[in-house]
Protein backbone atom coordinates (compact mmCIF):
# COMPACT_ATOMS: atom_id res chain seq x y z
CA UNK A 1 0.00 0.00 0.00
CA UNK A 2 1.05 3.58 -0.64
CA UNK A 3 0.15 6.46 1.67
CA UNK A 4 0.31 9.85 -0.02
CA UNK A 5 1.33 12.37 2.61
CA UNK A 6 2.88 15.65 3.66
CA UNK A 7 5.10 15.73 6.72
CA UNK A 8 3.15 16.69 9.89
CA UNK A 9 -0.08 17.12 7.91
CA UNK A 10 -3.29 15.22 8.69
CA UNK A 11 -1.82 12.28 6.76
CA UNK A 12 0.30 11.66 9.85
CA UNK A 13 -2.81 10.18 11.48
CA UNK A 14 -3.22 7.14 9.17
CA UNK A 15 0.57 6.86 9.11
CA UNK A 16 0.53 6.41 12.90
CA UNK A 17 -2.30 3.88 12.59
CA UNK A 18 -0.23 1.86 10.11
CA UNK A 19 2.74 1.83 12.48
CA UNK A 20 0.61 0.88 15.48
CA UNK A 21 -0.93 -2.03 13.55
CA UNK A 22 2.33 -3.21 12.02
CA UNK A 23 1.12 -2.65 8.47
CA UNK A 24 3.61 -2.44 5.61
CA UNK A 25 3.23 1.00 4.07
CA UNK A 26 5.13 3.01 1.46
CA UNK A 27 5.16 6.75 2.13
CA UNK A 28 4.88 8.94 -0.97
CA UNK A 29 5.29 12.66 -0.37
CA UNK A 30 3.20 15.15 -2.34
CA UNK A 31 4.49 18.58 -3.31
CA UNK A 32 1.85 21.07 -2.15
CA UNK A 33 2.54 23.55 -4.95
CA UNK A 34 3.09 21.34 -7.98
CA UNK A 35 0.95 18.35 -6.91
CA UNK A 36 3.76 16.07 -8.07
CA UNK A 37 4.55 13.04 -5.96
CA UNK A 38 7.98 11.94 -4.83
CA UNK A 39 7.70 8.96 -7.19
CA UNK A 40 7.00 11.22 -10.18
CA UNK A 41 3.21 10.99 -10.50
CA UNK A 42 0.54 13.65 -10.98
CA UNK A 43 -1.23 13.59 -7.64
CA UNK A 44 -4.34 15.22 -9.06
CA UNK A 45 -4.84 12.07 -11.11
CA UNK A 46 -4.82 10.11 -7.84
CA UNK A 47 -6.91 12.49 -5.75
CA UNK A 48 -8.60 15.22 -7.71
CA UNK A 49 -9.04 17.34 -4.57
CA UNK A 50 -5.27 17.68 -4.40
CA UNK A 51 -4.91 17.31 -0.64
CA UNK A 52 -3.57 14.44 1.44
CA UNK A 53 -3.97 11.75 2.55
CA UNK A 54 -4.81 9.18 -0.04
CA UNK A 55 -4.25 5.46 0.32
CA UNK A 56 -3.52 3.40 -2.78
CA UNK A 57 -4.18 -0.29 -2.26
CA UNK A 58 -2.13 -3.03 -3.85
CA UNK A 59 -4.81 -3.49 -6.54
CA UNK A 60 -4.61 0.20 -7.48
CA UNK A 61 -7.85 1.31 -5.82
CA UNK A 62 -7.62 4.63 -3.97
CA UNK A 63 -9.27 5.63 -0.72
CA UNK A 64 -9.31 9.27 0.40
CA UNK A 65 -10.15 11.20 3.59
CA UNK A 66 -8.12 10.50 6.70
CA UNK A 67 -10.86 9.21 9.04
CA UNK A 68 -12.12 6.77 6.39
CA UNK A 69 -8.57 5.57 5.70
CA UNK A 70 -7.85 5.07 9.41
CA UNK A 71 -11.02 3.00 9.86
CA UNK A 72 -10.25 0.92 6.78
CA UNK A 73 -6.77 0.17 8.08
CA UNK A 74 -8.05 -0.86 11.51
CA UNK A 75 -10.68 -3.12 9.95
CA UNK A 76 -8.14 -4.75 7.62
CA UNK A 77 -6.31 -6.78 10.28
CA UNK A 78 -7.45 -8.69 13.40
CA UNK A 79 -5.33 -6.57 15.74
CA UNK A 80 -7.14 -3.50 14.45
CA UNK A 81 -10.03 -4.18 16.86
CA UNK A 82 -7.87 -2.64 19.58
CA UNK A 83 -7.91 0.67 17.71
CA UNK A 84 -11.47 0.42 16.34
CA UNK A 85 -13.87 -2.04 18.01
CA UNK A 86 -15.94 -4.36 15.85
CA UNK A 87 -19.32 -3.48 14.34
CA UNK A 88 -22.06 -3.82 16.95
CA UNK A 89 -19.86 -2.68 19.82
CA UNK A 90 -20.97 0.75 21.04
CA UNK A 91 -17.35 1.69 21.63
CA UNK A 92 -16.89 1.65 17.86
CA UNK A 93 -19.56 4.30 17.51
CA UNK A 94 -17.94 6.34 20.28
CA UNK A 95 -14.66 6.29 18.38
CA UNK A 96 -16.46 7.29 15.16
CA UNK A 97 -18.21 10.10 17.00
CA UNK A 98 -14.83 11.49 18.04
CA UNK A 99 -13.51 11.13 14.49
CA UNK A 100 -16.41 13.25 13.22
CA UNK A 101 -15.96 15.81 15.99
CA UNK A 102 -12.23 16.18 15.35
CA UNK A 103 -12.75 16.49 11.60
CA UNK A 104 -15.48 19.12 11.77
CA UNK A 105 -14.72 21.05 14.95
CA UNK A 106 -10.90 20.97 15.15
CA UNK A 107 -9.23 19.94 11.90
CA UNK A 108 -10.92 22.28 9.46
CA UNK A 109 -11.01 25.36 11.73
CA UNK A 110 -7.35 24.90 12.69
CA UNK A 111 -6.36 24.69 9.03
CA UNK A 112 -7.92 28.13 8.52
CA UNK A 113 -5.54 29.49 11.17
CA UNK A 114 -2.61 28.68 8.86
CA UNK A 115 -4.15 30.65 5.99
CA UNK A 116 -3.29 34.38 5.69
CA UNK A 117 -6.41 34.86 3.53
CA UNK A 118 -8.54 34.24 6.63
CA UNK A 119 -6.54 36.52 8.94
CA UNK A 120 -9.52 38.81 9.53
CA UNK A 121 -11.45 35.98 11.22
CA UNK A 122 -8.56 34.20 12.94
CA UNK A 123 -9.48 35.52 16.40
CA UNK A 124 -13.05 34.27 16.07
CA UNK A 125 -11.93 30.90 14.71
CA UNK A 126 -9.40 30.55 17.54
CA UNK A 127 -12.11 31.34 20.10
CA UNK A 128 -14.37 28.67 18.61
CA UNK A 129 -11.57 26.09 18.64
CA UNK A 130 -10.83 26.98 22.27
CA UNK A 131 -14.46 26.29 23.18
CA UNK A 132 -14.24 22.87 21.58
CA UNK A 133 -10.96 22.12 23.34
CA UNK A 134 -12.50 23.03 26.69
CA UNK A 135 -15.32 20.58 26.03
CA UNK A 136 -12.93 17.90 24.87
CA UNK A 137 -10.66 18.35 27.89
CA UNK A 138 -13.55 17.46 30.17
CA UNK A 139 -14.41 14.38 28.12
CA UNK A 140 -11.15 12.43 28.37
CA UNK A 141 -12.17 9.10 29.84
CA UNK A 142 -8.67 8.04 30.86
CA UNK A 143 -5.26 8.28 29.24
CA UNK A 144 -7.02 8.34 25.87
CA UNK A 145 -10.36 9.58 24.53
CA UNK A 146 -12.41 6.47 25.27
CA UNK A 147 -10.35 5.07 28.15
CA UNK A 148 -7.29 2.84 28.26
CA UNK A 149 -7.16 1.88 24.57
CA UNK A 150 -5.32 4.02 22.02
CA UNK A 151 -7.72 4.30 19.08
CA UNK A 152 -7.74 5.75 15.58
CA UNK A 153 -9.45 8.84 17.05
CA UNK A 154 -6.53 9.41 19.42
CA UNK A 155 -4.09 9.33 16.50
CA UNK A 156 -6.20 11.95 14.68
CA UNK A 157 -6.51 14.17 17.75
CA UNK A 158 -2.77 14.03 18.36
CA UNK A 159 -2.07 15.27 14.84
CA UNK A 160 -4.53 18.18 15.04
CA UNK A 161 -3.38 19.27 18.50
CA UNK A 162 0.20 19.09 17.27
CA UNK A 163 -0.55 22.18 15.17
CA UNK A 164 -1.53 24.29 18.19
CA UNK A 165 1.81 26.12 18.73
CA UNK A 166 1.77 27.31 15.13
CA UNK A 167 -1.84 28.47 15.28
CA UNK A 168 -1.27 30.51 18.47
CA UNK A 169 -3.24 28.15 20.69
CA UNK A 170 -1.61 27.53 24.06
CA UNK A 171 -2.50 23.95 24.92
CA UNK A 172 -1.25 24.43 28.48
CA UNK A 173 -4.64 26.04 29.17
CA UNK A 174 -5.94 22.47 29.14
CA UNK A 175 -3.55 20.32 31.22
CA UNK A 176 -5.49 17.17 30.36
CA UNK A 177 -4.91 17.73 26.64
CA UNK A 178 -1.27 18.68 27.13
CA UNK A 179 -0.80 15.47 29.11
CA UNK A 180 -2.54 13.55 26.33
CA UNK A 181 -0.01 14.92 23.82
CA UNK A 182 2.88 13.82 26.01
CA UNK A 183 1.46 10.31 26.39
CA UNK A 184 0.87 9.85 22.67
CA UNK A 185 4.24 11.33 21.73
CA UNK A 186 5.92 8.78 24.02
CA UNK A 187 4.38 5.78 22.25
CA UNK A 188 7.15 3.86 20.42
CA UNK A 189 5.18 3.47 17.17
CA UNK A 190 4.20 7.13 17.17
CA UNK A 191 7.86 8.05 17.54
CA UNK A 192 8.65 5.76 14.61
CA UNK A 193 6.17 7.69 12.47
CA UNK A 194 7.59 11.04 13.59
CA UNK A 195 11.12 9.93 12.71
CA UNK A 196 9.98 8.55 9.35
CA UNK A 197 8.53 11.97 8.47
CA UNK A 198 11.72 13.66 9.75
CA UNK A 199 9.82 15.73 12.30
CA UNK A 200 11.62 17.52 15.11
CA UNK A 201 10.48 18.25 18.64
CA UNK A 202 11.31 21.61 20.16
CA UNK A 203 12.40 21.93 23.76
CA UNK A 204 9.66 24.37 24.73
CA UNK A 205 7.48 21.36 25.59
CA UNK A 206 8.94 18.39 23.79
CA UNK A 207 5.50 17.22 22.68
CA UNK A 208 5.01 19.25 19.49
CA UNK A 209 6.66 18.29 16.21
CA UNK A 210 7.26 19.93 12.84
CA UNK A 211 9.56 19.67 9.80
CA UNK A 212 12.78 21.65 10.06
CA UNK A 213 11.88 23.70 6.99
CA UNK A 214 8.61 24.84 8.55
CA UNK A 215 10.24 25.68 11.83
CA UNK A 216 12.84 27.79 10.05
CA UNK A 217 10.29 29.66 7.92
CA UNK A 218 7.99 30.34 10.88
CA UNK A 219 10.73 31.93 12.96
CA UNK A 220 10.34 29.39 15.75
CA UNK A 221 13.32 29.36 18.10
CA UNK A 222 14.52 26.49 20.21
CA UNK A 223 16.68 23.41 20.15
CA UNK A 224 15.42 20.68 17.82
CA UNK A 225 15.30 17.19 19.26
CA UNK A 226 14.95 14.04 17.19
CA UNK A 227 12.03 11.96 18.57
Amino acid sequence: MKLYMNAAACSLSPHIVCRELGLDIELVEVNRETHRTSDGKDYLAINGNGYVPALMLDDGKVLTEGPAIAQFLADSVPQGAAMLPEVGNLRRNEVQSYLNFISAELHKPMVLLFEPAYASVHDRVRAQVSKRLSWLSGRLAGPYLTGEAFTVADAYLFVCLNWSPWTQIDLKQWPALHGFMARVAARPKVREALRAEDLQAFDVDGVFFAPNAYLASSGWTGSPVQP
